[in-house]
């Protein structure tokens, strides 16, 4: 799909007042054409994953209700569940202040969000009652909640 064909128009970054305030989606893309994205599961509020959205994508999962994201490691978009088919429908999307962040609270459609097979990317949190040299990790979920080899195949 081809942004431009679309009938979903973002607005533009003008005064900082504006931007703040009027009700018009005007993201706040960075150098790179890219604003972060976190997927957040609306029904449990548990985060599921970040992402980066460029102008195009942004614009793909407006028009579709399912997030659409860029891929910084593949430069393409990344239409998620596309493969696996854990697809994120769009229940909300919210911006910021100065709409240089976007949080997709979505219906998780299929096992997880995480290509290691995992509900949610966050399946770590920082220890902080471990060692601080180097900063340890423990796990929150260690389930897969699905194969990724069988979805993704070896990597």
């Amino acid at each position: 799909m081809d942004s431009n064909q679309c009938s979903v128009t973002l607005g533009d970054q003008t005064t900082k007042k504006e931007v703040e305030e009027r009700p018009i989606l005007a993201p706040k893309f960075d150098a790179d054409g890219l604003i972060p994205a976190v997927a957040i599961d609306a029904t449990t509020k548990e985060p599921l994953m970040l992402a980066y959205m460029n102008k195009e994508s942004l614009v793909m999962t407006l028009e579709l209700n399912e997030a659409v994201y860029y891929s910084r490691s593949r430069q393409e978009i990344w239409h998620k569940g596309a493969t696996s088919g854990h697809i994120q429908k769009i229940i909300e999307i919210r911006t910021d202040c100065d709409q240089d962040a976007l949080i997709l609270y979505v219906e998780q459609i299929g096992a997880g969000a995480c290509h290691t097979g995992r509900n949610s990317c966050f399946y770590r949190s920082v220890d902080l009652a471990s060692g601080k040299d180097p900063a340890a990790l423990k796990f929150t979920k260690a389930d897969l909640s699905f194969d990724p080899e069988a979805i993704y195949g070896k990597k």
